[in-house]
């Protein structure tokens, strides 16, 4: 294959693709460039590995960060295992080319993408997906692409609001809406959004733009990569589906009793029923031999496994028959209607905040620890450090499927899950100078059938309430499924089932408040959305989350009007920049004798703003005292409870604040002569003195007199 390269204009910025130079050997392999932001990205197909029955796809993405021109921390100074970042792009990378792949095609598909540099400003999560969807459309591998993803922000100008595609790090920081995009000739297939209650009519404006000067002109840029670099021709090879007389057998022996257990109520009932109607038809119809030559035996077990394959295509099958035919879903629940709801808020006395939800067989428990700077999560990579002040952790326990799983660490998942939850409680959250706490949320799945990162953004909600956070509004989430019936009808339902999103097309979550949105995340296996539908679902997902909001405010209509006693206080003091070496200190010396007398935790930053946390009220207004007065300006005129640190013949020497003294004369000491200074004060005496004069060097003079002075004269008056 020869060097080819287009490119066009996307955004404002060039936007090349490059193929036939560099990693020759893989199926397909497209250096992706945007501005000066490149990203490596290859698709490799092999043969399939026996005994597998699934689409084994391998989506990876890693930020190289030589790229950068930056060295990895640790002591072995090499990239390790993915970041949270990385693993996210990957998940975005994976779920709108998935559906894109033949049904029953199981050969290896390995894309790996690879940042080779970065140029601080555009981000290179949706230029890597551009590139991997390139990579694939160009190898002989039956990907049913291109598909084309970017990113939609909403800026505010003196000309009002506008769209900017692909924004910069500078413009997304002025925006109001982080919106993730993915589509193909036929509609979208993949959004994320993470918003400050944006309107769904304005999220559809976003969408609309995005597709236009964006989606269209960059899948036109990946058709011509194709046509211009000769690729080959698209391979099929042998799909992994069942024989059409095994489905017939499998049909034929147990449709209508599969049926009537698909409206079974309870998911452990019903499972347990198709798992009995399974083993039936096994059984009965595809039993292995006994006896027999190695041959039949394999042809025996060929057909059994291909009996297992049937009986779930069957199941689905029904599925979409009972919910778009005939409006009946598994537990009898009209298509609109959320399953019944559980609220408790302090479900835990310790916590800072806590909550408990339940919808129907999902259940989450949700604590909030509130916290200081020193909490905050520090976040580095390719894009400019940032510290995170908001940050929420999903867990995801095999005992909540009723599983014996394997436990392990948080995997791919959760931490989607988890991200999707956090994006949608950002946007109801105060200001760091409203509420200069940081906030970190643990939901725990406890029990699962359906949507438990909505559940997550529920119970978020109450125990952010819970523990006194002044949120600006409330929050709820809630996921619309799609159904389509043999003769092409379309049907939404609200609040699926795990079943529901197993076997149906789409897991459409949605999370908002009363006036907009504030996170969405679409997984879809069928082919696309328009926007007329996008539209539609946008409108049931409101009146399902508007139901929820409901009663969350029957159980804790606003947050608690006090944060728990268990929480730090937080106090801020403003000081002059040029006292912050003041207030630390020597090696820090001045600011941890105030943290350890006080008990408080006193955090510094480089504007002179300082925070004072204290779990003791009466430690924090002492750690508070200390702070300002060091910070405080010393002006003629200022009375101090100070002590005496020394005394010398001519006087002595009084601290009006840590690392702040002055000197009282022997002539200010009293009203009359002084003989010794000794006979006046001593060593930690606490003395009552007024500042008389500040000279140019910042040295300080009190008196003692001139207030004994001022004593006598208003006892006079």
């Amino acid at each position: 294959m020869t060097k080819t390269v287009v490119e066009r204009e996307i955004g404002g910025r060039m936007m090349r693709m490059e193929t036939g130079r560099v990693a020759k050997l893989a199926s397909g392999a497209v250096i992706i460039s945007y501005d000066e932001t490149a990203v490596l990205s290859t698709c490799v197909r092999a043969d399939p590995r026996p005994g597998l029955d699934f689409f084994p796809l391998q989506c990876d993405y890693r930020e190289k960060l030589s790229a950068g021109g930056k060295f990895p921390g640790g002591f072995r100074k090499r990239e390790g295992a993915p970041s949270e970042k990385e693993i996210l792009t990957m998940r975005m990378m994976d779920r709108p080319m998935r559906p894109l792949f033949p049904d029953g095609f199981i050969d290896e598909v390995q894309i790996q993408c690879w940042v080779m540099s970065h140029d601080g400003q555009n981000d290179a999560d949706v230029v890597a997906c551009c590139g991997a969807s390139a990579a694939a459309h160009i190898s002989d591998a039956p990907f049913e692409g291109p598909i084309a993803t970017v990113r939609i922000a909403r800026i505010y100008t003196d000309a009002g609001a506008e769209f900017v595609l692909n924004p910069s790090q500078a413009q997304i920081e002025f925006s109001d809406l982080d919106l993730v995009l993915s589509g193909h000739k036929d509609g979208i297939n993949m959004i994320e959004v993470g918003a400050a209650e944006i309107s769904e009519a304005d999220l559809i404006e976003a969408m609309k733009f995005g597709i236009k000067e964006g989606i269209n002109p960059i899948l036109e840029l990946i058709e011509e990569l194709r046509e211009k670099c000769n690729a080959p021709e698209k391979r099929m090879g042998k799909l992994a589906l069942p024989s059409e007389d095994v489905m017939d057998v499998v049909k034929s022996a147990i449709y209508d009793e599969l049926v009537e257990a698909r409206k079974l109520k309870g998911k452990q009932i019903r499972n347990d029923k198709v798992a009995e109607l399974r083993e039936k038809v096994l059984h009965e119809h595809f039993a292995l031999p006994e006896g027999g030559d190695y041959v039949s035996y394999k042809h025996a077990e060929t057909r059994r496994k291909d009996a297992v394959e049937s009986f779930r295509k069957l199941e689905k099958k029904i599925t979409h028959m009972l919910i778009a035919e005939h409006g009946i879903r598994a537990e009898g629940r009209g298509l609109d209607v959320i399953r019944d709801i559980e609220m408790e808020p302090s479900i835990f006395p310790r916590t800072h905040g806590s909550a408990f939800f339940q919808r129907g067989e999902t259940q989450s428990l949700v604590t909030c620890v509130l916290g200081t700077l020193k909490g905050e999560q520090i976040v580095d990579g390719l894009m400019p450090e940032y510290a995170k002040k908001f940050y929420l952790h999903y867990n995801f326990p095999p005992f909540c499927t009723g599983e014996a799983g394997r436990i392990m660490g948080p995997g791919r998942r959760e931490l989607g899950h988890g991200s999707l939850a956090e994006k949608s409680l950002l946007g109801i959250l105060p200001s760091s100078e409203d509420f200069p706490y940081t906030i970190r949320l643990v939901s725990d799945i406890t029990e699962s059938n359906g949507s438990s990162s909505m559940a997550s953004v529920c119970g978020g909600c109450l125990a952010l309430m819970d523990a006194g956070v002044p949120i600006i509004n409330i929050c709820a989430g809630i996921s619309v499924g799609r159904f389509t019936s043999s003769e092409g009808k379309v049907t939404h339902v609200m609040d699926i089932l795990g079943e529901e999103d197993f076997f149906g097309e789409m897991d459409f979550k949605v999370s908002g408040t009363v006036d907009g949105i504030t996170g969405i995340q679409l997984d879809l296996k069928a082919r696309g959305l328009d926007l007329d539908e996008v539209a539609v679902i946008f409108e049931k997902a409101k009146t399902g989350r508007l139901q929820i909001i409901d009663q969350i405010k029957s159980v804790l209509p606003e947050p608690r009007e006090d944060i728990s006693k268990y929480a730090p206080r937080i106090m801020t003091v403003k000081i002059d920049p040029d006292k912050i070496g003041k207030l630390i200190g020597p090696g820090g010396k001045t600011i941890r004798s105030i943290q350890e007398r006080t008990g408080a935790q006193v955090d510094v930053e480089e504007d002179g703003t300082v925070f004072i946390a204290s779990v003791n009220a009466e430690g924090g207004m002492q750690a508070r005292a200390e702070v300002e007065a060091l910070g405080a300006e010393i002006k003629v005129g200022s009375v101090y409870d100070a002590k005496v640190v020394s005394t010398k013949d001519f006087g002595c020497f009084v601290e009006l604040a840590p690392g702040t003294d002055a000197m009282c004369h022997i002539s200010e000491l009293d009203s009359g002569y002084v003989e010794n200074v000794e006979k006046v004060v001593s060593v930690g005496d606490v003395i009552k003195v007024k500042v008389i004069n500040v000279d140019e060097n910042g040295r300080i003079k009190v008196s003692r007199k001139a207030l004994m002075g001022e004593a006598v004269a208003s006892e006079k008056n």
